[in-house]
């Protein structure tokens, strides 16, 4: 995907948000760390331009609540939670690059919990790449890209990589 495609996936998505919650009223947007926020920050200027609306807009690390925390590194990279709104009562919007397996959306659901009980929770993902093994899927999507496991789908936001795009990369042996 290009800068121009991510941008335009955004704005559907944005459009659907807006229509499967009959508006912005009481809604949300939770960006799972890293990616997911910059997606999420995206989102709410979307949101503006379309409903004159500014969305309330959160950060939320999952590191501590992964599952597979002592397979990925012996010392985990801790990044923050920013929620300057109670997540009670409201309709969450979960927001992340790529769904996968559903790990991550999980442990971002054990995180939310800890916060709050939200009315709902929904979840939107710019790539679905497939290989679930938990039973999550994505309420908004920008694109679903089939991949084997051999692969990786790279989302690059330029706040952090110096450019928009997806790729999709060969997996590197260990």
């Amino acid at each position: 995907m290009t800068k121009d495609d991510i941008k335009r996936v955004l704005k559907r998505i944005g459009n659907e948000i807006i229509e499967w919650n009959r508006g912005t009223e009481g809604i949300a947007l939770l960006g799972i760390q890293r990616r997911g926020v910059y997606l999420a920050k995206r989102l709410q200027d979307v949101l503006l331009q379309q409903e004159k609306v500014k969305i309330p807009t959160g950060e939320l690390d999952i590191t501590l609540y992964r599952d597979d925390l002592t397979l990925l590194h012996e010392q985990p990279m801790v990044h923050s939670t920013s929620i300057p709104f109670d997540v009670s009562g409201m309709n969450l919007i979960l927001v992340d690059d790529v769904i996968y397996t559903g790990r991550t959306v999980r442990a971002a659901l054990d995180a939310l919990m800890d916060l709050g009980r939200p009315s709902s929770v929904q979840l939107a993902v710019l790539i679905d790449r497939g290989h679930r093994e938990l039973p999550i899927h994505p309420d908004f999507c920008g694109k679903k890209v089939p991949t084997s496991s051999d692969e990786i789908v790279e989302v690059r936001v330029e706040e952090l990589d110096g450019v928009d795009d997806v790729v999709i990369c060969e997996k590197q042996s260990e």
